[in-house]
């Protein structure tokens, strides 16, 4: 559950991610104009991760209580909180470095808007208390939070290697017999089959996997690297267990197309994080307990909007 709460959320590369009454709801440092997200606004966001959680989990994931005993609702309400009070700091961040939306992005955004607005039914549109102006606006700021990232990382050299992004996969026979390790070691010396010995000496299939750079320790990441497909290595000793390691396939193209693609983000992420922080450390827009206690979910809502983000997803990332 908590590996699955740090994914709450796509905006940009941060991972940091009710009723229609409006209220102003952020509030800021005073070299900065006031900031204002509805309730109705807020509610699209934190419905939106409900009905998706709910998609996966059933309903249950209510039941679910996380490491330091609140339940999930109130994990999930407060990733919200956080998110919305990001999205809104790096808008302001964009309007500081002069970063604006062309008038060809802006109609994109209205457009987008329209969509999913048209898609609520009646009863999700009152629920929610929200107009297609309220989606806009929503909109116009996550576009605006991923625009900024992207300007403000332009021209850094973030490229990713194929060597370190490199993606293997592997069979490997591990045991904490060292005399077992050296027993399955010989008997592939005199030809057996790999499975077979595994089964033979450890009373298991050999576990078959990738492994990517970073993820092992030096000595095992060594010598699993070290080898081309359908070579295996000798005894290897890390953390406690004994290896042998089969090379299933010492280039798992699309797995290594994946790997690079996540370094980049990371690496965008950090790069992004040194100017961002600096920033939000200095005008820092922080939801009121006062504002955010009027967001919650109703019980039997039946309001089954999830479509917020992959819209935009297949709007503009597509």
């Amino acid at each position: 559950m908590k590996k699955k709460g740090r994914q709450l959320f796509t905006v940009v590369v941060l991972s940091i991610w009710l009723g229609g009454c409006a209220k102003e709801v952020p509030s800021i440092s005073e070299n900065l104009e006031p900031v204002i997200y509805t309730q109705s606004q807020m509610m699209v966001i934190a419905i939106t991760e409900r009905n998706k959680y709910e998609q996966v989990f059933t309903d249950k994931i209510w039941d679910a209580v996380m490491e330091n005993g609140d339940t999930f609702e109130d994990y999930l309400l407060d990733q919200v909180r956080v998110f919305l009070e990001n999205m809104k700091t790096m808008t302001l961040l964009a309007k500081d470095k002069g970063i604006i939306l062309s008038s060809g992005e802006q109609d994109r955004v209205k457009r987008l808007a329209k969509n999913y607005y048209s898609e609520l039914t009646r009863e999700e549109i009152e629920y929610l208390g929200i107009s297609e102006e309220d989606v806009l606006i929503l909109y116009q700021d996550y576009y605006t939070a991923n625009k900024v990232v992207e300007e403000l990382t332009k021209g850094m050299d973030l490229e990713v290697s194929d060597s370190e992004a490199k993606v293997i996969s592997i069979k490997q026979i591990k045991t904490e017999d060292r005399e077992k390790a050296e027993t399955a070691y010989r008997k592939l010396q005199e030809g057996n089959e790999f499975s077979n010995v595994s089964r033979e000496v450890t009373g298991v299939s050999p576990e078959e996997r990738q492994i990517a750079r970073g993820e092992e320790s030096k000595v095992f990441e060594s010598e699993a690297f070290a080898l081309a497909t359908g070579e295996v290595s000798s005894v290897v000793e890390s953390e406690g267990f004994f290896y042998i390691i089969q090379c299933i396939n010492d280039y798992d193209m699309e797995a290594t197309k994946e790997r690079k693609v996540q370094i980049y983000k990371e690496r965008k992420n950090w790069a992004f994080q040194q100017i961002y922080g600096q920033f939000e450390m200095e005008n820092r827009i922080s939801i009121s307990d006062e504002a955010w206690s009027e967001i919650s979910f109703q019980e039997g809502d039946e309001v089954v909007t999830a479509n917020f983000f992959s819209l935009y997803q297949e709007e503009f990332e597509s």
